[in-house]
């Protein structure tokens, strides 16, 4: 089977056309790419209104909960029985995908936008509160900087969920990666459908080195603990005083004078 997928995979005819690894590949980012854009919009100021005020606390657990239960392919082709009588044109299949993808990207970015802010330790916020910033500024300027790395986290979960799930767009006939897997066990060709899952977890991983590359460049070293410590010198580190340092000397006249004491 290792022997079948590399040849598949290495064949050239794979590599070009409109059925070729490269135009799949754009339309399954796409795909992806465009689900989390809009999960982010939606979900990342909910989390950071949450996050700030307090109120509203039950609505992430739940909302979270609820969504990551919803099974992905039934939704799929329930929205696209529901919507077909409204829509006739083909925009039908990429509206149910993205509304199904969005729906996966929505709950690690709520939870995380919303835990983020949450694990600001409040020293912080009073201080930005005594420097005389206003709740707003305090949530952009403090709250959201300090929040960055969870934040990020969270995108990155919803990245790898879209990346992951968005094969099931090939069942109402759109393209991706899942276009191999669903062709492949329809005709019964494995070494294709091992091809296809192969490609989306290898795109998986390269996503997730994509983020985390963004993410170390992105949140402050302060803030991630990567800041560069000078470690102590020899003489400090084994609990010694430093002997560059000039000893005092007893002169000639303290040694005659404690003598005559003596």
């Amino acid at each position: 089977m290792i022997g079948s997928i590399l040849d598949w995979l290495t064949a050239s005819e794979h590599w070009s056309g409109p059925d070729g690894i490269p135009v799949h590949l754009w339309q399954h980012l796409w795909y992806s790419v465009l689900a989390v854009a809009i999960g982010t919009v939606i979900a990342l100021p909910i989390g950071l209104a949450i996050g700030h005020t307090g109120r509203g606390t039950f609505l992430v657990a739940g909302t979270a909960n609820v969504l990551r239960a919803l099974p992905t392919l039934g939704l799929l082709i329930l929205l696209v029985i529901v919507l077909s009588p409204r829509i006739t044109s083909d925009l039908i299949y990429l509206l149910a995908a993205e509304i199904v993808l969005v729906l996966l990207a929505v709950p690690p970015i709520l939870t995380n936008s919303y835990a983020g802010i949450q694990n600001v330790p409040p020293a912080v916020r009073d201080a930005a509160e005594g420097m005389g910033m206003t709740g707003r500024q305090v949530l952009l300027r403090v709250e959201f900087p300090c929040a960055l790395p969870l934040i990020l986290s969270g995108v990155r979960a919803a990245v790898l969920q879209c990346v992951a799930t968005a094969t099931v767009a090939a069942y109402v006939s759109l393209g991706g990666f899942g276009r191999y897997v669903v062709d492949g066990l329809a005709s019964r060709d494995f070494p294709q459908m091992a091809s296809g899952a192969f490609c989306v977890a290898l795109l998986a991983l390269l996503a997730e080195g994509v983020l985390l590359v963004l993410e170390r460049a992105v949140v402050s070293p302060g803030v991630s603990g990567r800041f560069r410590r000078t470690p102590p010198g020899p003489a400090v580190a084994a609990g010694v005083a430093d002997t560059s340092l000039p000893l005092p000397t007893t002169t000639s006249a303290q040694r005659i004078t404690r003598q005559e004491m003596s």
